[in-house]
């Protein structure tokens, strides 16, 4: 991975470039993508954050996360497609939880398409299925999936 990418706190100001790497990130036939007005509001709450990846000057991933109790849950992530495989996904992952630890969590949730290939990289970063929602999901593709719901341990 080049030295370029960096991971930085994104503030309101980064919406844009947020927004870009979700719009390259999702794919619309699932619709998971989240609107920038939807986004907009983590950006005001104390216990929510948004992590954006640099590479060089382009915006290539993010994180966004929120913190309960002894409890965070990931919302989204994506990382640019042209960019994946380079570690970047690891790294707003580990970001992520060492985020939240400092604010109290213990137990770190996700939950996602059953069939996402994302699935791969949540199980390398020590998260296994801990529950399923059947049916959850309904893509534009008319396919109806499950959600799968995860989870890791301090």
């Amino acid at each position: 991975m080049s030295d370029a990418i960096r991971l930085a706190t994104a503030r309101v100001g980064d919406l844009a470039a947020v927004m870009r790497v979700m719009e390259t990130a999702f794919d619309p036939a699932y619709g998971e993508a989240w609107s920038a007005a939807q986004l907009l509001t983590l950006f005001a709450l104390p216990s929510a954050r948004v992590c954006l990846a640099w590479d060089g000057e382009a915006p290539c991933g993010f994180a966004a996360a929120r913190v309960a109790g002894g409890e965070s849950e990931l919302l989204l992530l994506g990382v640019d497609p042209a960019r994946r495989g380079r570690g970047i996904g690891t790294r707003l992952m580990a970001d992520w939880q060492t985020w939240a630890e400092g604010r109290g969590a213990e137990d770190y949730f996700l939950e996602m398409r059953a069939d996402n290939d994302a699935v791969h990289l949540y199980r390398r970063c020590g998260f296994a299925e801990c529950g399923r929602r059947p049916a959850y999901y309904r893509g534009g593709d008319g396919v109806v999936r499950d959600a799968i719901t995860m989870r890791r341990s301090k």
